[in-house]
């Protein structure tokens, strides 16, 4: 839908959204690019794309429709089925005689609205909303079918245990084969992996215990009890996963590894298998993996200001190793995946050598490593140079070999881009060094190091307050106060004028849409580049806290101080920073 111009400047000045000189240097901008001024305004980032939404909709003179409040009638939410909603992003929310208010982002959406308008033969009245609106309504739907399926899994479990008590030991692997088969255990795993895909739930655990089978999700990076069923359940349960996984169904004495995929709403999930011997069976751990990365950016991932852009310098590199530090879990691959995307133009090779291989990307050639064959990470690191690469991704740095593999592909010529699993940044050093890597190849290929963890977001229902002077007085007992007033005020958070008397803080608030007042995971990280002055502290053999109170003075914000960062913007808060820093 077209929108004059002249219009569209007149109500940005007039709301004071952004100055007229920043306006017409974005018009020029998309006059000299050909593009729309919402997609140039959008990609300045000066105008947030809800606020544009909100424009868009009193320019054109549709309703817009704030629902992150509202609770819809499930008769009236169904009417447009789950993954149509969440695929085209509309959701119906108010029922009339014979017309359906549904609210989208996308006005020019026309042909949802007619494909909705044959399925519920009603008059269609289109609405705009938010991001907010739209997730907080998927939410309800989530909650709708959670109450679904639990019925569903109560009645299949109903009918398993009706059918006889006793575990799977002393079964035969045809006994197995065919109970794995039952309608039930199809059910309730298929169920099962359907929920936590809508839970967007990171892990799925079966713990088997003496009289039941615990299920629980691990969301946002904390567990949480999902079900409990019958003891008697597990062994359909176990059989029907390792089928999926292609492992032995006869096998319950040594640990199994597997991976399967499914398709749901049009996007593929993949499922990496973990089962484990247990005094009372085989403990199950399955971690969802979407197979497609595309479309997150590093602003998305908890980047900003300076040390994003030591990323974008860093990469813009022909040669040289990035590394990326953290504990299992930490998000390391997503980031690097990330980097791979944003690298992935077709003048260059990119080949990785993983385990496993979590997001699979297209134009990039992917290994997965297989040690029983004898392919490890320095054998497939090998071959890889042999392969033409431009860049190279290795998935751990685990041993010297593959540490030395990785710093001569650097200087020949490559950029390699590989994770370690370090507590900080300045830890990767001494552990390179512990490798046997000599310190003059270090300081000679390293090009960046970054650290990170993941913390809980709160969600849109959150409370601001200022410390009180106890608060603040133990917050200066974890963090350098000053250090972290000035990424406040280089950020325009907080005036240098003002100090901290003007800072604020956000703390959850539990809302129907998130119970704990907490709802995904953004990245808090700290970057470091070797300078001519921590290149020779490397030489020189200093420690690690050395070498992080130099790339400090330098510059450097800790991870901790990027989080308290992140808690003054109101992204999270202070408690679940030092909670996920101090693990």
């Amino acid at each position: 839908m077209w929108i004059d111009p002249d219009k569209l400047r007149e109500f940005i000045l007039e709301t004071e959204l952004i100055a007229p000189t920043d306006f017409d240097a974005v018009a020029l901008e998309a006059k000299t690019k050909g593009k729309s001024l919402e997609e140039m305004f959008l990609a300045s980032g000066k105008i947030k794309e809800d606020d544009f939404r909100r424009i868009k909709a009193y320019l054109l003179g549709i309703p817009f429709v704030n629902l992150q409040r509202e609770k819809i009638e499930r008769n009236t939410l169904f009417m447009i089925p789950e993954p149509i909603a969440r695929k085209h992003n509309i959701v119906a929310f108010k029922k009339g005689n014979n017309t359906l208010e549904v609210a989208m982002l996308d006005p020019e959406d026309l042909e949802s609205i007619e494909f909705i308008k044959k399925g519920v033969g009603l008059k269609i009245l289109p609405r705009l909303t938010d991001n907010e609106s739209i997730k907080s309504i998927l939410l309800q739907y989530q909650k709708s079918l959670k109450s679904e399926f639990g019925d569903i899994i109560e009645k299949e479990s109903r009918l398993l245990e009706a059918e006889g008590e006793g575990g799977a030991l002393g079964v035969s692997e045809g006994e197995l084969k065919k109970l794995a088969e039952d309608i039930p255990v199809v059910k309730i795993v298929d169920t099962l992996l359907l929920h936590a895909i809508l839970q967007q739930a990171s892990d799925i655990h079966l713990e088997p215990f003496e009289r039941e089978l615990v299920i629980r999700y691990r969301i946002d990076g904390v567990l949480h009890d999902a079900m409990i069923l019958p003891k008697n359940v597990a062994a359909g349960l176990t059989a029907r996963i390792k089928i999926l996984s292609s492992l032995r169904l006869d096998e319950k004495r040594l640990p199994q590894d597997g991976r399967f995929k499914i398709e749901h709403s049009g996007e593929h999930t993949s499922f990496r298998v973990s089962i484990l011997p247990t005094f009372y069976g085989e403990k199950i751990v399955l971690r969802l993996l979407p197979d497609a990365i595309a479309g997150f950016t590093l602003e998305q991932l908890g980047f900003h200001g300076a040390g994003l852009e030591r990323i974008h310098e860093g990469i813009r590199g022909k040669t040289g190793i990035i590394l990326v530090t953290g504990p299992t879990g930490s998000g390391k691959s997503t980031t690097l995946y990330t980097i791979l995307d944003i690298l992935n133009r077709p003048d260059v090779n990119i080949s990785t050598i993983e385990d496993p291989i979590e997001y699979q990307i297209p134009r990039i050639n992917q290994t997965q490593v297989k040690p029983e064959i004898g392919l490890s990470f320095a054998a497939g690191l090998r071959s890889l140079m042999r392969q033409d690469p431009d860049i190279i991704m290795v998935g751990e740095i685990r041993d010297r070999e593959t540490a030395n593999l990785a710093i001569n592909a650097a200087l020949t010529g490559h950029l390699v881009l590989s994770t370690l699993h370090t507590n900080s940044a300045a830890t990767a050093i001494p552990r390179l060094l512990d490798m046997g890597v000599e310190p003059f190849l270090l300081v000679s290929t390293i090009r960046l190091i970054m650290s990170q963890r993941l913390v809980r977001q709160l969600c849109s229902a959150r409370e601001r307050y200022t410390p009180t002077e106890a608060e603040f007085k133990e917050l200066k007992t974890r963090v350098e106060a000053e250090r972290v007033l000035d990424v406040l005020v280089a950020e325009n958070i907080v005036s240098k004028s003002d100090g901290w008397s003007k800072a604020s803080f956000a703390r959850p608030l539990a809302s129907p849409e998130c119970a704990d007042g907490y709802a995904h995971r953004i990245g808090i990280h700290e970057i470091m580049t070797l300078s001519p002055t921590l290149k020779e502290m490397v030489m020189t053999g200093e420690t690690a806290a050395r070498l992080e109170a130099e790339a400090k003075k330098e510059g450097m914000n800790t991870m901790l101080e990027d989080g308290i960062y992140k808690a003054a913007r109101g992204v999270t808060s202070i408690e679940e920073v030092f909670r996920v820093v101090s693990e």
